[in-house]
């Protein structure tokens, strides 16, 4: 019975070795202060992991394992993105892993917005005038240079031969 026993937590316990790596040592790595500024500064800037501050500002990421984008807006201003390329260097024993980012610091410059775009108005047909009934009657301007068709005299017949 004694040796059931020895044997199992023999077993239990290279059990439990199967499980152990280094990686367990390993400290989490420490986050980052990113710089952010722009063009006009006051501008609110936001990065795709996360955290966000009003220009000039730094924020503190955890190390980013892959690259990002930091986009800025501002009234009155089109908004702009940037990327940032984050590169890894692993370490070794004589030197801990580096995380270094580019652009550093992160800076925009941000374009003014034009005018809004003008609705296009629809063409609407012109109202016709009406006219006076004084200019409406017929032969009551015998002064005009063109009188009115049916106040002309009618079209002398032509001889016929």
């Amino acid at each position: 019975m004694r040796r059931i026993i020895v044997i199992a937590a023999a077993g239990l316990s290279l059990a439990g070795c199967s499980s152990f790596s280094l990686d367990s040592f390993k400290s989490a790595p420490p986050p980052m202060q990113v710089q952010l500024d722009s063009a006009p500064q006051g501008a609110d800037a936001v990065t795709s992991i996360g955290p966000g501050c009003k220009t000039p500002c730094s924020v503190s990421i955890p190390a980013p394992e892959a690259n990002f984008t930091v986009t800025f807006n501002m009234p009155k201003f089109q908004p702009a993105t940037v990327p940032v390329t984050v590169t890894r260097s692993p370490g070794d024993f004589t030197s801990p892993a580096t995380t270094t980012l580019d652009p550093s610091p992160v800076f925009a410059e941000l374009q003014p917005a034009g005018p809004p775009p003008r609705g296009h108005k629809a063409m609407r047909p012109k109202k016709k005038k009406s006219k006076p009934a004084a200019a409406a009657a017929p032969g009551a301007a015998p002064d005009a240079a063109f009188p009115a068709p049916s106040a002309a005299a009618p079209p002398a017949a032509a001889p016929t031969r």
